[in-house]
């Protein structure tokens, strides 16, 4: 039994502690979904309409704190250090992230409990808003407008 011990202990000191649901937690920055309150992905993050909405919802919880994924451009990583600075949001650069393809979560607002959040992506809780342009195209013309174009 106390080898058994010494042998977990010898473990933990060599590989490091074991981790819970490890590609959950290295998907989300470190951090379990439940613990998420909106998500953005590398694309979002260059959207200006997706910034907006993160700062309703760093504003909508103040207890929240930014993971921002380090293996981002850094001219992105500034820009959202300076929204976090901004609104007074605590954040953190994740540095052992990686980022595949621009879907690849590039910020995360979370906290240390479970919030279990049902939808946390950005684009799924603001969903875009069409132009007027887009909707003026959009409307069905008239029959008389169909058959004399």
């Amino acid at each position: 039994m106390v080898k058994d011990e010494l042998q977990q202990h010898l473990d933990k000191g060599r590989f490091g502690a074991a981790r819970i649901n490890p590609d959950e937690q290295r998907k989300y920055l470190g951090t379990f979904r439940e613990r998420c309150f909106v998500s953005m992905t590398v694309r979002e993050m260059k959207n200006q309409q997706d910034r907006d909405h993160l700062i309703t919802e760093i504003q909508k919880y103040p207890e929240g704190k930014l993971l921002i994924n380090g293996a981002v451009d850094e001219k992105v990583q500034k820009d959202f250090i300076a929204l976090a600075s901004k609104n007074s949001a605590d954040f953190t650069i994740v540095n052992d992230a990686t980022v595949d393809s621009e879907d690849s979560i590039g910020v995360l607002l979370v906290t240390d409990h479970a919030v279990n959040e049902e939808i946390i992506d950005i684009e799924e809780k603001y969903p875009p808003t069409a132009s007027k342009d887009e909707e003026g195209s959009k409307k069905k013309k008239s029959l008389f407008g169909r058959l004399f174009d």
